[in-house]
């Protein structure tokens, strides 16, 4: 699965699969599949939102010491 996917992109697909899956009406040998694709698409969100975060801490950097990270955290 190519990585040039959006985080929105990949979000509404994983959404569909766990809808398709949660239904129970797919093949077993699908549902696995399908499964295996949702597990991909879960992939690519966590490193999608592993970017954003490090890019947010970078930019409440001021002088080389984090700043308002803390706040970050909170909100999450």
């Amino acid at each position: 699965m190519p990585q040039k996917i959006t985080f929105e992109q990949a979000m509404a697909e994983l959404d569909e699969i766990v809808r398709k899956l949660e239904n129970g009406q797919i093949p077993l040998e699908e549902a696995v599949k399908t499964y295996e694709k949702g597990m991909e698409l879960k992939k690519i969100c966590e490193e999608k939102l592993k970017t954003a975060e490090m890019k947010i801490e970078i930019l409440t950097l001021k002088d080389g010491k984090p700043v308002g990270t803390e706040a970050l955290d909170e909100q999450l």
